[in-house]
């Protein structure tokens, strides 16, 4: 099938492309009924341990593993990469395996501020890599359990979206916003977490607020609809149906997908439900780095605290694509990721809870 001639001159089309077009499962797929279910999500994550982090023996290591899905959920939100924060919460131990605990009155803020600060530092040394980035510049996606879905505001705070919009913000001012407005901490704990004085940490969370304002995406609520939406769209791609896809596609529907420039993908947002429902219709007809649609597999799974698809080869997570909604429940952005540098936490399998407790 060929996409329409107006698409942008740097997008690939679907004969080489990158993105789910050319990502299916096997041929036979014709809709939800052959998407794989997500794990049991009332299952507690598996606990995701880097070489450097001791197993529970004393009291110190017992408080810090205690507190560590939270110090992985705060760096998370803040650097937008799974890799990184995992990084930053090894950071955060070996400096609490170093201090002298008897000191310290409360471990969880004090675990928190190290964790910031760290997250901060490392954010800021990563965005001149991030402004020459090669096409859009998407967060790393990770596989989360049911209980981050729970409240809205925390599947919000975690979603594709939010994390783009965090994004634009300055690194002080990201981290300020995560902590006061995700995490509830008050401007005086902030100011010392990120060692800055609380008026710079007030002004910093005015301006980040009033940026997420007007940017946040509308976040639809009713989680069943998105699921169903999700399996239908997967229903029509795999089926090639346009026309199911444009039902379900918002008029200015915008697709993003991130190659890195490891794999080749639209260097510019595909906009329009035309555009869209036509490069996902392609999927079952082209082989993607040599790999033929037969030997693909797509499986709907919890990402950022919605549903999304994850689109692998024997061996290999090829992509993940996850959804925006409006509140009649049609798609109105999509985000396509399939660098292959962020595809590792999917690739583990590490199913994560996210909350804020």
């Amino acid at each position: 099938m060929t996409l329409p001639s107006d698409l942008p001159s740097d997008m690939t089309g679907p004969s080489d492309m990158t993105g789910p077009s050319d990502m299916t499962g096997p041929s036979d797929m014709t809709g939800p009924s052959g998407i794989a279910q997500p794990p049991d999500m009332a299952q507690p994550p598996a606990m995701h341990r880097r070489p450097g982090i001791a197993q529970p023996g004393d009291l110190g290591q017992q408080v810090f593993v205690q507190h560590r899905n939270l110090l992985f959920s705060v760096a998370y939100r803040i650097l937008g990469s799974a890799a990184d924060a995992e990084d930053a919460v090894q950071d955060a131990w070996l400096n609490w395996s170093a201090a002298d605990r008897s000191q310290v009155a409360d471990p969880k803020a004090y675990l928190t501020r190290i964790v910031s600060n760290v997250a901060l530092e490392r954010l800021r040394s990563t965005q001149r890599k991030r402004e020459a980035y090669v096409g859009p510049w998407l967060p790393e996606p990770i596989l989360t359990s049911g209980d981050t879905a729970e409240t809205v505001a925390d599947a919000e705070s975690v979603s594709m979206a939010m994390l783009v919009v965090l994004e634009t913000l300055s690194p002080l001012e990201r981290a300020v916003f995560v902590l006061k407005e995700v995490f509830g901490f008050s401007h005086a704990e902030i100011a010392e977490a990120v060692e800055r004085s609380e008026a710079a940490v007030r002004q910093a969370a005015h301006r980040a607020r009033e940026h997420v304002a007007a940017r946040r995406p509308r976040f639809a609520a009713d989680r069943s609809r998105q699921r169903q939406v999700t399996e239908r769209f997967f229903a029509a791609a795999t089926g090639g149906d346009v026309n199911a896809l444009m039902e379900l596609l918002s008029p200015d529907v915008t697709l993003w997908t991130d190659g890195g420039g490891k794999v080749r993908q639209a260097l510019r947002p595909v906009v329009g439900a035309a555009t869209v429902a036509a490069w996902f219709a392609a999927i079952g007809t082209v082989s993607y780095q040599g790999v033929e649609p037969a030997d693909m597999n797509a499986e709907l799974v919890e990402i950022n605290g919605g549903p999304g698809i994850v689109f692998s080869a024997p061996g290999r997570v090829i992509a993940t694509v996850t959804f925006d909604f409006d509140t009649d429940g049609r798609i109105t952005t999509i985000h396509n990721v399939a660098n292959p540098d962020k595809l590792q936490a999917v690739a583990d399998g590490t199913t994560r809870s996210l909350g804020t407790r």
